[in-house]
């Protein structure tokens, strides 16, 4: 008996270092468990003389209840404190700001590229693309630009190997839609193009839209009339436009576009260096020689072909004035669009 009434003494003690819920967990176990010291005191009850077998059966038995009434008490102490330092600890103030998410913005250069795309789908055209690493086939020689043309100076490019490069244009799209097809086309070849430049208004890395349409009886005129329309929806109905003669290997005739200075309505700025106008693009009637180059006879066939970068777009339609704003992910900048 004196043995059954130590283990309270010692569960007295140990109790006090029960500062958690699973500290006390293992005192149960330990005291109560199926393999615990009280359950071995009851146990060996069929071990005792049957005349002191009530005494001593009432001496355990009260042991048992009042570790079980102490384990009982401290849990639920326990879990009292454990439910308050919960509270604090998540507490939320109420007076302090709430998260702000801001909202994405379409980058002006997807806003500019998916306006002229929507404009040209409306006029009839489709829309096709090409791989950005080109062979030089495709790039330049099909594009009447052969190997030592000094045309190919004004497009110097990135060589992956001899033959393959990184496009310079996206014009490539233009031959390979033809080799596959047969006119009528009426075709727009948007992506990304490379070229060796880098300063405020040129990046190693920009945008470009190749337009074109082959039939038979295909104009300049319509060329002119087509161009005129797409500039007065993407800027304004009052935005004076002109064609200037030009050169470009897979273009004869060729011509520069220009619009009146946005800036100065065509009185005469630094931007547009005093002539009241800007370039644009580039356009022309396809030279028979790319026609000869797919397949098509020039006698037949006629067409014309005509590209724009799009940044130079988005700068002339939002006044911006260096091209690297683009690249540079600064929110203040983007979220203007």
């Amino acid at each position: 008996m004196e043995d059954t009434l130590s283990l309270k003494n010692s569960f007295l003690k140990e109790s006090k270092s029960a500062t958690s819920v699973a500290k006390l967990q293992q005192l149960r176990i330990k005291y109560l468990g199926k393999k615990g010291l009280i359950t071995s005191k009851l146990k060996a009850l069929s071990t005792i003389s049957p005349e002191l077998r009530p005494a001593y059966g009432k001496v355990v038995n009260e042991v048992k209840v009042y570790i079980e009434e102490e384990i009982n008490r401290i849990e639920s102490l326990l879990k009292k404190e454990e439910h308050k330092k919960r509270i604090v600890s998540e507490a939320v103030d109420i007076t302090l700001p709430g998260k702000f998410t801001p909202f994405g913005r379409e980058h002006p250069i997807n806003k500019v590229l998916s306006e002229i795309t929507v404009i040209f789908v409306s006029m009839g055209f489709e829309v096709e693309e090409g791989p950005d690493v080109e062979l030089d086939y495709y790039n330049f020689e099909a594009l009447n630009m052969p190997k030592d043309h000094p045309a190919r100076e004004m497009q110097d490019t990135f060589y992956i190997s001899e033959d393959i490069v990184l496009r310079t244009h996206t014009s490539p799209v233009q031959i390979r839609v033809m080799e596959k097809r047969k006119p009528p086309l009426k075709i727009i070849a948007p992506g990304k193009v490379y070229r060796c430049d880098a300063d405020i208004s040129h990046t190693p890395m920009f945008h470009q839209v190749e337009g074109f349409m082959v039939d038979t009886d295909v104009a300049f005129s319509d060329l002119k009339g087509l161009l005129e329309s797409f500039i007065h929806s993407f800027f304004s109905a009052e935005t004076p436009v002109r064609f200037r003669p030009s050169f470009f290997p897979f273009t004869e005739p060729s011509a520069e576009v220009d619009i009146g200075c946005i800036f100065c309505s065509g009185k005469g700025c630094r931007v547009c260096k005093n002539t009241g106008w800007l370039e644009i693009l580039g356009a022309g009637m396809i030279n028979p020689r790319v026609f000869e180059m797919v397949g098509y006879n020039p006698e037949i066939y006629s067409g014309f072909a005509f590209g724009m970068g799009i940044e130079r777009m988005a700068m002339l339609k939002y006044s911006i004035d260096d091209i690297r704003l683009f690249f540079e992910n600064d929110m203040r900048f983007l979220k203007q669009f």
